[in-house]
């Protein structure tokens, strides 16, 4: 397998670490105390703008956009394979992928736009997604249903005697949707749950924010985090009503663009991943060195060694599992490799999650506190399990795809 990246990606992420250490870690504090003083923690915040506008400047600006649409950046589009380093860089700091336009959801909605949406679907909503004028949400997940089945959902979306789509249902953590700038949700529903094929009921339409009965009925948290200012959301639908256009590609392709949007977006939650993890144990190899306990620096005591040790070995295999699975995708496409994507899934996040527990560790009482970034990366990685599906789904479809192509041949 190759190792090594392209001169533009390389050329990129040289400039990406420079504008980190310049820009982001500088102002890691400053943006933890205007979101701390913030009178709506969902609002938009200064310094974000002002980096984003340095960012724009620097042209690293819309990074995670792919090859095959490169009429929609400046720098020509990026494979998986050159991207997935440029998302590490960008994962060291939780909230940084947005001062480059590269967070989640967006980037996979603004695919979704790239791939299904039409052109005047592009013109309204793509386009200020991509200059960052806006932000946007993927509604797909239900409470009262185990969404981790797509074909659970239950969402009613029917066309009403005036062409119009009448949503009717509610939607649960939907990322971004607490967020001020958010004005553009990807909701997915039924809209004929009695005579087509299972795979075939689902539709998705494109709801602006502010529509008529559309109604946040609660933020929500995970282990107590609200990541403001982006948020998660319940939301309530009642007799939602949209005109027939904001269909994308057609009635019954929800389940395929929902396919197609999470297998992307799956790898770059991963990709992010190891830039927590790397960005931990750099944090905690720099403890080891200044901390002393029974009259001892840390890094003397085996314990330590023996955590940093296997914790450096798991974050290398990770990495070269994930870019193993991006040459993959872009040699035959995500869907053909839906099985290293469940794989690197199944895998990195609770990988992370352990490598961040033992870094907060060795961090003592300190590790548990928003004086580090570890708590809040702990978190990330404990969602990331439960995010474009639980690790159970992705081992479920993995084994038995592996089954079949060893038990038959």
């Amino acid at each position: 397998m190759k190792t090594d990246h392209s001169e533009k990606s390389s050329q990129l992420l040289e400039r990406l670490s420079v504008f980190m250490k310049t820009h982001i870690y500088p102002n890691e504090t400053a943006y933890a105390a205007q979101l701390h003083a913030a009178e709506n923690r969902f609002a938009p915040l200064p310094l974000m703008d002002d980096l984003k506008d340095k960012a724009k400047a620097a042209g690293l600006w819309n990074l995670f956009v792919p090859e095959s649409h490169a009429k929609f950046c400046d720098h020509g589009g990026l494979c998986n394979y050159d991207y997935a380093p440029l998302a590490e860089m960008m994962g060291r700091v939780l909230w940084s992928p947005e001062v480059f336009n590269c967070n989640a959801p967006d980037t996979g909605n603004m695919e979704v736009l790239m791939n299904y949406g039409t052109q005047a679907q592009q013109d309204e909503w793509l386009i200020p997604l991509l200059k960052g004028k806006i932000r946007s949400c993927y509604a797909m997940t239900e409470p009262q249903v185990a969404s981790s089945d797509a074909t659970n959902v239950q969402m009613s979306i029917v066309r009403d005697s005036n062409n119009m789509w009448v949503l009717n249902g509610r939607k649960w953590f939907i990322t971004g949707a607490m967020y001020e700038r958010s004005k553009i949700l990807i909701v997915m529903g039924k809209s004929d749950p009695e005579n087509a094929d299972r795979h075939k009921q689902q539709t998705q339409v494109l709801v602006p924010k502010n529509t008529p009965g559309l109604t946040i009925v609660r933020p929500l948290t995970t282990l107590g985090y609200d990541d403001a200012p982006v948020g998660h959301a319940e939301l309530n639908f009642e007799n939602v009503r949209v005109p027939f256009d904001n269909v994308l590609i057609g009635e019954g392709r929800g389940f395929e663009i929902a396919q197609s949007r999470l297998g992307p977006g799956r790898m770059h939650h991963c990709m992010r991943l190891i830039g927590v993890a790397q960005r931990a144990l750099e944090l905690t190899c720099k403890r080891a060195l200044t901390r002393t306990t029974f009259g001892r620096k840390l890094e003397k005591h085996q314990s330590v060694r023996e955590d940093i040790a296997r914790s450096f070995s798991e974050i290398e295999m990770a990495r070269l599992l994930i870019l193993k699975t991006c040459l993959r995708m872009d040699e035959i496409g995500a869907y053909a490799a839906r099985d290293m994507i469940a794989a690197t899934k199944i895998s990195v996040p609770i990988m992370v999650q352990t490598i961040v527990d033992r870094c907060m560790q060795i961090h003592g009482a300190g590790g548990l506190t928003g004086d580090y970034f570890m708590a809040e990366g702990f978190n990330y990685a404990r969602w990331c399990r439960q995010a474009d599906g639980p690790d159970q789904v992705h081992q479920m479809a993995l084994g038995k795809q592996i089954i079949l192509r060893y038990g038959e041949g």
